[in-house]
């Protein structure tokens, strides 16, 4: 799959509020994910130069195509925000127009961008002004009434140069099965690449969307979680690296931009997916919850 000019080889790692940190990604591109994304960051929160919003931006080598995405209904700080002197460094600059967070949605931002498609059009005609690749990830519809395909298409005319869609509607949030007709729709309308995102978990799963939809390639979210590893599985290789290897470089890497109290709480979240499912993971997840110190982290690594 070609993007403006820059190849991306294997599934890509959808971006994850809270979980697609630079050590997750790094592991994932590791894994053979062919391309990564940030955690979505808000366009204001560049321009006012938050410092969180800097932290989420860290990247590392690692990454084969390390692409950003952001946040914002506001033309003027979305075009601000692609002109930032920290987006050098990305491939590509994704907006998001399909978080379905109450919050996000009330400020006209994320998913809500689905009830505005002339708002949306302007949103990524002014993020092409900036010189920047523009790439765009959406649902499939806000409600029951999906207009995928429709505004995928107003998309391209803006300009985005390929659209990831992700087969719920905002009102379905996570739940129930992700629906592909309209991603093959969408398909069929666009002359730039599709990328199709949900449930997908496994090669049996990316091949089947991949086939289905006639999409140029797939996304991988929550079914990387815990498992960095499908990356590899979906090219038909095995894993490069143990969960232990995983997690140590996944710790290491957090711990170049945070302070160790921080890295122990976060790693906590991924600990509780690395160990669901597996035999004495309860037990393993509740050690992991306690712990106190990288250290007493990467010992309890060394069960899974």
């Amino acid at each position: 799959m070609i993007i403006g000019g820059i190849e991306i080889k294997g599934a890509t790692l959808a971006p994850l509020a809270g979980y697609t940190d630079a050590g997750f990604r790094a592991v994932c591109s590791l894994c053979g994910a062919g391309a990564v994304y940030t955690e979505m960051i808000s366009a204001k929160g560049l321009i006012y130069e938050s410092e969180k919003t800097k932290d989420l931006l860290y990247s590392t080598p690692y990454e084969r195509v390390s692409c950003a995405q952001i946040f914002g209904s506001d033309p003027y700080f979305i075009r601000e925000a692609c002109e930032h002197k920290i987006m050098d460094k990305f491939a590509l600059i994704d907006i998001n127009m399909g978080c379905p967070v109450p919050k996000i949605v009330k400020n006209g931002e994320g998913s809500a961008l689905l009830n505005n498609p002339s708002l949306a059009q302007e949103v990524v005609r002014a993020a092409v002004k900036s010189g920047r690749r523009i790439t765009v990830k959406c649902r499939t519809g806000f409600s029951s009434s999906k207009n995928c395909a429709e505004f995928v298409k107003m998309m391209e005319d803006a300009g985005a140069l390929a659209v990831t869609v992700h087969g719920r509607t905002r009102e379905q949030y996570y739940s129930g099965k992700a629906d592909l007709d309209p991603i093959k729709e969408a398909v069929q309308a666009v002359k730039i690449p599709v990328i199709a995102n949900g449930d997908v978990k496994d090669r049996k799963s990316a091949e089947y969307a991949l086939e289905y939809t006639g999409a140029a390639g797939v996304a991988v979210g929550r079914g990387a979680l815990g498992n960095p590893f499908v990356f590899a599985r979906i090219a038909g290789n095995e894993p490069p690296m143990s969960v232990q290897q995983a997690i140590e470089i996944h710790i290491d890497i957090l711990l170049e931009i945070y302070p160790e109290h921080k890295v122990v709480n976060d790693m906590k979240k991924h600990f509780a997916f690395y160990t669901k499912g597996m035999r004495g993971g309860k037990e393993l997840k509740m050690k992991a919850f306690k712990a106190k110190s990288v250290k007493e982290l990467k010992e309890i690594a060394n069960y899974l």
